[in-house]
């Protein structure tokens, strides 16, 4: 488990919301924010934390994380979720409730790189 002061980083996460109509009979995808919309977290490089990865996800998703996000449980992350720190976006590829406690969530990220 991580002490409480080790999440220094707090990210913005959002759910996608209803299809807004886009004026051309299509629609664009909209995103809403979570309640608590601002997590506290720990950010760490995918690369550093490769042990901790090979017990939380298969080889394929392995290969696609480029981060590891750390805090307290937060029922409301899911796949779908958009987390967004200090202008950067990241994508979520696995969700953990680590030891299914409700304590701590882990989440396995890939940057989106624009």
């Amino acid at each position: 488990m991580t002490a409480i002061g080790q999440y220094r980083h707090v990210v913005s996460l959002e759910n996608p919301g209803d299809p807004a109509p886009d004026g051309d009979g299509g629609y664009t995808e909209t995103f809403e924010a979570l309640d608590p919309a601002l997590w506290d977290c720990a950010i760490t490089p995918a690369s550093q934390r490769l042990r901790t990865l090979e017990t939380l996800a298969s080889s394929s998703v392995l290969a696609q994380a480029t981060h590891v996000l750390t805090g307290p449980y937060h029922a409301g992350i899911t796949i779908e979720t958009r987390i967004t720190f200090n202008g950067r976006r990241f994508n979520v590829i696995n969700v953990a409730n680590l030891e299914e406690r409700g304590i701590e969530t882990q989440l396995l990220v890939v940057e989106v790189l624009t």
